[in-house]
């Protein structure tokens, strides 16, 4: 069993925690990043193609690393990205991308901060003394290793060390029902013009007729096709399926496997009835579903849908949002888009809804963030993931400077450090229009 000492222990390499290590490497900290899978990304690893959607709130970039990333897309040539005007309403403009320069950018940008990664490498359980991570225990294929950090982050998605180290929290809604998970694809060779054509954008009638005839699983009442990064690509972001504890890897495996049956069916299906896709194929089928919320962790703060609703600029606000009420058949077939916001309206998300209560060393950013469920839907958009962990990686370098609880960071020291990285609309400023 190997052990290894560093400053900080990022746990999950989605958004969020990419935005923590390279955040808090880029202040001069010894940073490790576990990683259970073989690439970063989190949901784009699992959802390839999967827009950047609430990159612009009032139609302004967030900033940041967020900007940092899809600049160094947006200017590369051919450019690997682009921002479109999302086709779902009140969602606004998105980043469409070339998934994999997205990711190798990503992966360019953890080496070049000095990030070391740690891939194929799963988190069991933390050592506790008293209110402190002391260790957190993590296996690879060679076994157990053992990581003493000063501060540990966790991004995983899941929020199993958190959990273990006794941080209280909750399953999906108060009532423990979680959103549906969602098996994605892409349809190669399909010519938009036809495609879309339509003025339906949710293909209601199409989807109808598919259902009454026994071709389409019951839940697929609107299908969601976007145009994808490349020419004649469609992104299908439909297959969603519900009851799917994101906890147990025995629902997920099962999800993933009757995803797979219904992403097929829906292909057949696109092939056959929708014109424009006679001469497309399925490609890019995800390797497992998306997961969109399990636990969510107990914070100094629980963020509010009233919060939200009011466009509450919190003090320690760390990123703007204006994303509505993203709520994907937690209960029901039911899905949602509904404004947050007024028009012209943001609000900004407290640092406090990613630090524990008790836990000294310990923040989480991400999916597992402190909120009830009306605003979870909202805050939840891969950019205000990786904005919640460059403020936690910005946090650590604080903790460690001042040898201090991250309960006692200085929060108008905290959002200083983010304007000066680039962050935008925080403390009393206004976003500024790009």
């Amino acid at each position: 069993m190997s052990k290894i000492t560093t400053d900080v222990l990022v746990i999950g390499g989605g958004t969020a925690g990419f935005g923590a290590a390279v955040a808090a490497a880029r202040q001069g900290l010894n940073v490790h990043l576990i990683e259970a899978g073989n690439k970063v990304g989190g949901v784009m690893a699992f959802c390839p193609g999967m827009p950047w959607g609430a990159a612009y709130p009032c139609d302004t970039s967030i900033g940041g690393l967020m900007e940092e990333l899809s600049t160094r897309l947006f200017e590369m040539q051919p450019p690997a990205a682009e921002r479109r005007l999302c086709t779902l309403e009140n969602f606004g403009d998105e980043i469409i991308y070339d998934h994999d320069i997205a990711t190798t950018a990503m992966f360019e940008m953890l080496e070049e901060a000095g990030v070391h990664l740690h891939l194929n490498a799963t988190a069991i359980a933390p050592d506790m003394q008293d209110t402190k991570i002391a260790s957190v225990s993590f296996f690879d294929r060679h076994g157990q290793h053992d990581i003493a950090a000063k501060i540990v982050i966790d991004c995983s998605g899941d929020g199993d060390i958190s959990a273990k180290a006794g941080v209280p929290f909750v399953l999906g809604d108060a009532r423990g029902n979680m959103m549906g998970v969602t098996l994605t694809f892409m349809m190669e060779n399909a010519d938009w013009d036809r495609v879309f054509a339509q003025n339906d954008p949710y293909f209601t009638s199409y989807a109808a007729k598919g259902i009454a005839e026994g071709r389409l699983h019951e839940d697929l009442g609107k299908l969601y096709l976007m145009k994808g990064f490349h020419q004649n690509t469609v992104f299908c972001n439909s297959v969603v399926i519900r009851g799917i504890d994101g906890t147990n890897p025995e629902a997920v495996a099962k999800g993933t496997q009757e995803g797979r049956r219904r992403a097929v069916q829906m292909a057949r299906f696109l092939q056959q009835d929708i014109p424009g896709f006679e001469n497309a194929h399925m490609t890019n089928l995800g390797p497992t579903v998306g997961v969109r919320e399990t636990r969510k962790l107990k914070g100094v703060y629980e963020i509010t849908a009233q919060d939200l609703a009011d466009g509450t600029r919190f003090p320690d606000g760390i990123v703007c949002c204006d994303n509505p009420i993203d709520d994907v058949m937690r209960t029901s077939s039911d899905m949602t888009h509904d404004a947050m916001v007024e028009t012209g309206d943001y609000y900004t998300i407290p640092f406090r809804a990613l630090v524990p209560e008790y836990v000294s060393n310990l923040m989480f950013a991400g999916r597992i963030i402190s909120a009830d469920a009306t605003a979870f839907a909202s805050v939840r958009g891969m950019p205000q993931c990786m904005a919640m962990g460059q403020a936690t990686g910005t946090a650590a370098a604080l903790a460690i400077a001042e040898g201090c609880a991250v309960q006692e960071v200085d929060h108008a020291t905290l959002v200083k450090a983010l304007q000066a990285q680039g962050v935008q609309g925080l403390g009393r400023e206004e976003l500024a229009k790009t």
